[in-house]
């Protein structure tokens, strides 16, 4: 049972109105003020109760005793996934701003993309960061298996480029494990299976292949494949990231989430000097929903990266055709906006794959 089916419409409404009441501002909210100005039609007594049982299930917390409640990571998850929608009038006015805003006459796509950012920022009150398309993805030159241990295997890829990529592949475990020799004989025969499938091609389409052409005892190679080739490729693109263009840094510091000077120096050293850290989060695939968005948000310790688990970072991949070319997100407190937030990535994301199209 999700999250969410396991609240009653009362304890959702009541976990709305506390965000949107923090979010708005960013002080503890009591059971009293929420039912005075958000229409929840009961007393403070059962809204005070309700709260409650959101503070039991982790939705919720009390920074203070005195205090009221403020929403915890997981309520924010909550909100996130089931109680709120994009809002569409504020994705209407991103489009329209950038249409108005961008001269695609210009000869640099870069400075396009920077007065992007800026309409972004000044948009969303939060830190905009969008990467240069990068160029299409080498495509795979040579690919081979070489045994090393007892069920491992080296992965090693040369792409057109002559860029060598490599990496350990742990194989499944057998009942009656092939001597050395036979198990060196597969590899061979999965490596030229491999090569002759996928040159000219990408990493990403080792997921198409058909390993029904090879024989049943060569099925065992194909997810342990499948997911080094995904490693593989995410190192690539990490090795080929262009420098985040970025606005709103100003903006986004002046929050009362970060008004201590360690918290700005760590989130300022990681923008600029560790960039790198930041693209397997911006540039991650992410698979569309069941409302068909291709939006990822991370919020406060969802973040691997240490300096942002006080912030929310929402983004999505633009493309050229079908192809992820570059991303663009925001990055704020975990006390966002996330209705506008994701409207903005999303709509700003259609709009960059369109043009660039």
């Amino acid at each position: 049972m999700s999250a969410s089916l396991s609240l009653n419409s009362r304890q959702q409404r009541v976990l709305w109105a506390t965000i949107r009441h923090y979010v708005a501002t960013a002080e503890p909210v009591g059971s009293k003020v929420l039912a005075q100005e958000y229409d929840l039609q009961v007393s403070p007594a059962t809204v005070r109760q309700a709260m409650g049982v959101l503070e039991r299930a982790g939705f919720l917390y009390q920074p203070h005793t005195s205090a009221g409640r403020v929403p915890s990571d997981h309520g924010y998850r909550l909100y996130v996934d089931h109680l709120i929608q994009p809002s569409l009038q504020v994705a209407q006015q991103v489009d329209s701003s950038l249409s108005q805003g961008l001269d695609w006459g210009g000869w640099s796509i870069e400075a396009l993309l920077r007065d992007a950012a800026q309409i972004l920022s000044t948009l969303s009150g939060y830190l905009t960061l969008i990467t240069v398309p990068q160029a299409s993805p080498a495509s795979i030159r040579h690919l081979q298996l070489v045994q090393v241990a007892p069920g491992q295997v080296l992965v090693v890829v040369v792409l057109t480029s002559l860029e060598t990529q490599s990496m350990v592949m742990q194989l499944p475990p057998q009942e009656k494990a092939p001597t050395p020799e036979a198990l060196e004989r597969e590899l061979q025969i999965v490596s030229n299976f491999l090569t002759t499938q996928l040159q000219g091609k990408t990493l990403a389409d080792i997921t198409l292949l058909d390993w029904g052409e090879l024989g049943r005892e060569f099925q065992r190679y194909a997810q342990a494949l499948q997911a080094s080739a995904g490693v593989i490729a995410r190192r690539v693109q990490s090795t080929r990231a262009s420098h985040f263009i970025m606005s709103g840094l100003a903006e986004v510091l002046r929050q009362p989430e970060f008004s201590e000077t360690p918290r700005i120096q760590a989130i300022v050293q990681l923008l600029e000097e560790e960039q790198s850290q930041l693209w397997p989060l911006v540039f991650e695939a992410v698979s569309a929903t069941e409302s068909g968005r291709r939006v990822r948000v991370w919020i406060g310790s969802e973040n691997p990266l240490e300096p942002m688990q006080g912030c929310a970072l929402v983004s999505s991949t633009y493309t050229r055709g079908e192809v992820p070319v570059g991303s663009v997100s925001v990055l704020g407190p975990t006390r966002m906006v996330y209705e506008d937030a994701i409207a903005i990535v999303e709509a700003a994301a259609i709009y960059l794959s369109e043009s660039l199209s």
